[in-house]
């Protein structure tokens, strides 16, 4: 649990192109309010990110990470994001034999017209990882201390 210190988490999101992006874009020209702590890396389809993108993440700071796409049957890529949810099943498995929270991880289909759920998805992300606390991993500690 958080210690009531003010943490504010980092949150890291790996956003498919035509989809996601776009949805974050519309939430951003819309002025919705959401919260500053996201930070959001493009990719061109989610079903380019590697398991070790989300792993580099957490070990380099992040106390969440998010990965979106297109909702199944609209990817641009035909099948990129079917392939993001096999990868993601077995991800949550590994995420959780390191010690890592399972609400610490997150996969979401946003369409592009979907900037309300965009807001929706990333708020209460941010909710439930400050309420978790800073992520405490000892490989992060001994790369953050060299």
């Amino acid at each position: 649990m958080s210690d009531g210190d003010g943490f504010e988490p980092t949150i890291v999101v790996f956003a498919c192109h035509w989809c996601t992006y776009q949805a974050i874009n519309l939430a951003g020209t819309s002025r919705m309010k959401y919260p500053p702590n996201v930070r959001v890396i493009r990719v061109m389809c989610s079903g380019r990110v590697d398991p070790q993108f989300v792993i580099e993440a957490f070990k380099n700071g992040a106390d969440g990470v998010l990965v979106a796409g297109c909702h199944p049957g609209d990817c641009h890529y035909v099948n990129g994001n079917m392939k993001t949810m096999r990868r993601t099943v077995m991800l949550e498995k590994l995420l959780q034999d390191m010690g890592i929270e399972k609400e610490r991880f997150r996969r979401e289909w946003i369409s592009a017209a979907e900037a309300k759920k965009w807001v929706e998805v990333v708020t209460e992300m941010v909710e439930q990882v400050r309420k978790l606390g800073p992520l405490k991993l000892a490989e992060r500690e001994v790369v953050m201390n060299e």
